[in-house]
């Protein structure tokens, strides 16, 4: 017997220990037992002053089972004595990590040798987030834990689908061998860099984006923006069909643009100037500068007809305008497109150049000064090489595009799916990070079986991506967000791998429901953790200060109790070592 209850507070019990501390090796996170007749209680010591130890209670013994939670509170006259190893693992440890029920993480450093793993289906059914400061093991333990899970012998993963956005290029070595270890597990990677051939370059083709995407990709920042976006994609379907039938629809936004400036009431020296200004950028073989217009006797161009007389006026204004009014009409429906046929960057430009004056921002220079500076970016994003990741080479329907990213290079199942997103700054990574993370989620949602082909999106540096972003006020939501609140029931779980918490999205850290948190040191990132988490209790928090590398704390419906667990290092390893600075600096005088 270890001691006996002198107190009971809530959840704390104070026990008087009945043996010398110098005879007891250290008790500190020990489970202890205390038992009165059938009922068996289970705590924790979390302190030891002087002879009286603190124990928080965690749960109970029913049925020969650990359950977490406790009903009821130990009699003072219960038996308390350290569990038995039978006991420890019925706790924190798993009994069969090869089948497919169980997962093994890694090893208790308090109990030798005991194994911890999680519930497979409690962690994988539910988002989850991995905190630790930079060196405390958080790349090690992803590799880990997928190493462990498609190693497996007695049950493949075959069906698994694992979405990774790599921020630094590190997983390719920890991943690239799987096949050779199983020859059921494929990894297949996608690079952002366009000068290393031996890796499939990551593009996306342009036709599968919608409005949403595209206002994100031109990082839109004002409701004024979307109309723009959304009629030049509405164009983009009728200037990729019937040539005629492209000509007449310019012909009808050029026409209309410009009776808006007949109409507008400025002074008809600005009418002529900002007439021509737009025959200049905006022309077809019918209708520009040069057009014959014929009169009896004569034929002149249409510019000419914009000479000002003696009196300050146009004299031909209506020859002018009964001109332009017969290139209008009616009879042009306007569609968003629905993937079914491809465009390229360049025909998006087009479409938002005759959007501009579509949708009649020269009336408006605040409206025409938001919708330029789409057009700017845009153009930006043709004259960059980051247009590569667009131009897409074939057309493909979302479905068939879905179906190539889970095909491996051999034609089988590809599991693991890398986007190395480390060549392309934070901007575009961050774009490119939603646009996937959309796609896979409206995939899921179409599905005619529902949640039949589990998706998981793992996002290593998780801060530079999941914030709290304007995207909210501009769109309606904002996808990590809506992921973590419907994405459970379509199948569609997030990981967030971070060293920064406190500037993830605060709705979305709210819905991850297992933890796995190695070191942390920063204050803020420390308080934030606890005030985010109702679950986390204040012995995690003590503790994740003096972690050592490769150790977390974990906790969670994937986890009875909140446990220590040790990692083994990973097989191949990741490339997130620490730059050998000594290695660098010296060399042999020999």
């Amino acid at each position: 017997m270890l001691g006996n209850i002198i107190g009971i507070e809530g959840n704390i019990i104070y026990l008087k220990l009945g043996i010398e501390l110098s005879k007891l090796q250290n008790i500190i996170n020990l489970y202890v037992k205390m038992q009165d007749n059938d009922i068996e209680i289970i705590g924790e010591i979390t302190e030891v002053n002087d002879d009286i130890a603190i124990i928080n209670l965690i749960g109970e013994i029913i049925n020969n089972k650990f359950v977490f939670g406790v009903m009821k509170k130990p009699a003072f006259s219960s038996e308390v004595s350290l569990i038995s190893d039978e006991n420890v693992k019925k706790i924190i440890g798993i009994t069969n990590y090869q089948d497919d029920k169980d997962l093994y993480l890694g090893l208790s450093p308090i109990y030798k040798d005991v194994p911890i793993g999680i519930d497979i289906n409690k962690f994988f059914s539910n988002h989850f987030a991995i905190f630790g400061s930079t060196g405390s093991g958080k790349s090690c333990s992803v590799a880990r834990i997928f190493q462990n899970l498609f190693e497996k012998k007695s049950s493949i993963a075959y069906r698994a689908s694992i979405f990774i956005f790599d921020a630094y290029g590190e997983y390719h070595n920890a991943f690239s061998e799987l096949n050779k270890k199983n020859p059921n597990i494929n990894f297949k990677t996608y690079t952002t860099n366009l000068h290393f051939s031996e890796t499939e370059i990551l593009r996306i083709p342009l036709w599968l984006l919608d409005v949403d995407d595209i206002a994100l990709l031109l990082g839109a920042e004002r409701h004024s923006q979307l109309p723009i976006i959304e009629k030049a994609l509405k164009l983009v379907t009728i200037f990729g069909q019937d040539e005629e039938l492209v000509l007449k629809h310019k012909n009808d936004i050029i026409a209309r643009a410009l009776l808006d400036i007949v109409s507008s009431g400025r002074p008809p020296v600005q009418i002529r100037d900002q007439i021509l200004s737009v025959l200049t950028h905006y022309h077809t073989r019918e209708l520009n500068p040069e057009t014959e217009i014929f009169q009896p006797g004569y034929t002149r161009p249409l510019k000419q007809l914009f000479a000002i007389d003696a009196s300050g006026k146009i004299r031909e204004i209506e020859l002018i305008t009964s001109f332009i009014e017969g290139f209008l009409t009616d009879d042009l429906e306007l569609s968003l497109p629905n993937g079914t046929f491809a465009y390229s960057l360049k025909d998006l430009k087009v479409a938002f150049e005759f959007a501009l004056i579509s949708e009649g921002v020269l009336k408006s220079d605040r409206i025409f000064d938001d919708s330029n500076i789409l057009k700017v970016r845009l153009n930006s994003l043709i004259t960059s090489n980051y247009n590569t990741y667009f131009d897409y080479p074939e057309y493909v329907t979302k479905a068939q595009y879905i179906k190539k990213l889970l095909t491996s290079h051999n034609g089988k199942k590809a599991q693991i799916i890398n986007f190395n997103i480390n060549y392309i700054d934070d901007r575009l990574a961050k774009t490119i990070t939603k646009v996937y993370s959309k796609l896979l989620f409206n995939y899921s949602k179409e599905l005619d079986k529902r949640a039949s082909l589990p998706f998981h999106i793992i996002l290593e540096e998780a801060h530079r991506y999941v914030q709290n972003d304007n995207d909210i006020n501009l769109l309606g939501y904002n996808i990590f967000e809506r992921i973590t609140k419907e994405g459970r029931k379509y199948g569609v779980l997030l990981g967030l791998i971070s060293q920064r918490p406190s500037e993830l999205s605060e709705t979305t850290l709210s819905q991850c429901s297992n933890f796995l948190i190695f070191k942390m040191l920063h204050p803020r990132d420390v308080s934030y953790i606890k005030e985010m988490l109702p679950s986390i209790t204040n012995e995690i928090i003590k503790n994740l200060r003096i972690l050592q590398p490769g150790v977390c704390m974990a906790f969670g419906l994937g986890f009875n109790v909140p446990s220590m667990v040790k990692f083994e290092m990973p097989n191949p390893e990741p490339e997130s070592s620490s730059a050998d600075i000594s290695a660098s600096w010296f060399i042999n005088r020999q």
